[in-house]
């Protein structure tokens, strides 16, 4: 790990949910952030196919308080042949209706958390798409910092579920030290949460697959990789389609770790906890 390619945001909201995956139909939340989760938040602010984010640790500032409510979700999900139908003739598609006793929709019960605020480190490396000199940590670094500070983002970060919204802002200092402030301005105790979690969701992607990276081509590779006269679109090759993107597709793979707090402090680093499926922390 190096340490100059760490950041620390302070993330905070009024509810949160980390599904447990195996109560996923009536959801439960793990009792704090997963990597995972933690993930989405950064990747929120920031991301590019030319680097990616390793969870370094989650400092756990407020826990939150168990809470449990009943919401509408939907029971259906929109196809590709849906959205293409759509987008030619409108008036052909059925519109997917939820709540209010809908035929799409459906009640569950959720068991959340509300009022908690973590401290999220994390680690920055370049992917091998990262082949122009430009493209360095610092580079993505002060990109994050930038966009933190002024309270950007590619889309609202969430807490868990999409609905949660979180609130977020950049920590200047050693994120020990801001968590003592921080712990020190609510009253509080710095470090007095210890907790053996047992096995938690780390990804839903093996860290060391994300290292690769996954672009499409600029339309200056295009031009030298492309047939002429084969503009992209439907009906070409795989080969031909193959030549429109960099990197590596990879698929999902739910990986655990065996999870455990220790002075309000979940260590996620995959050089330093044993993930359960096969990692390897490539990069630059």
């Amino acid at each position: 790990m190096n340490p100059n390619n760490r950041i620390t945001l302070r993330v905070w909201g009024d509810f949160a949910c980390f599904t447990r995956p195996e109560m996923k139909v009536e959801r439960v939340s793990y009792p704090v952030m997963t990597p995972s989760a933690a993930r989405g938040v950064l990747e929120a602010v920031y991301w590019e196919p030319q680097m990616f984010y390793l969870i370094d640790a989650i400092r756990v500032v407020k826990r939150g308080r168990w809470i449990s409510f009943r919401r509408n979700e939907v029971i259906k999900v929109i196809s590709i042949d849906n959205v293409q139908t759509w987008m030619h003739d409108p008036a052909k598609t059925t519109p997917i209706q939820a709540g209010g006793g809908a035929e799409d929709g459906t009640q569950r019960n959720m068991l959340a958390l509300q009022d908690v605020e973590y401290f999220i480190t994390a680690e920055i490396r370049t992917t091998p798409l990262a082949d122009r000199p430009e493209d360095t940590s610092a580079k993505y670094i002060g990109q994050v910092e930038r966009r933190a500070r002024q309270g950007k983002c590619f889309h609202r970060p969430a807490l868990g579920v999409r609905e949660f919204a979180a609130d977020f802002e950049w920590v200047e200092s050693d994120p020990d030290a801001a968590l003592a402030r921080r712990a020190a301005a609510l009253g509080q105790t710095p470090g007095q949460y210890n907790e053996d979690l047992g096995l938690m969701l780390y990804d839903v992607f093996a860290p060391g697959e994300r290292a690769h990276g996954f672009r499409w081509l600029r339309d200056d590779e295009l031009a030298t990789t492309v047939p002429a006269g084969k503009p992209p679109g439907r009906g070409r090759s795989a080969a031909s389609e193959q030549a429109r993107w960099k990197g590596r597709l990879i698929k999902p793979q739910a990986a655990f770790f065996h999870a455990e707090i220790k002075q309000s402090k979940l260590d996620c680093h995959p050089d330093r906890v044993k993930i359960l499926a096969p990692v390897a922390t490539g990069g630059n």
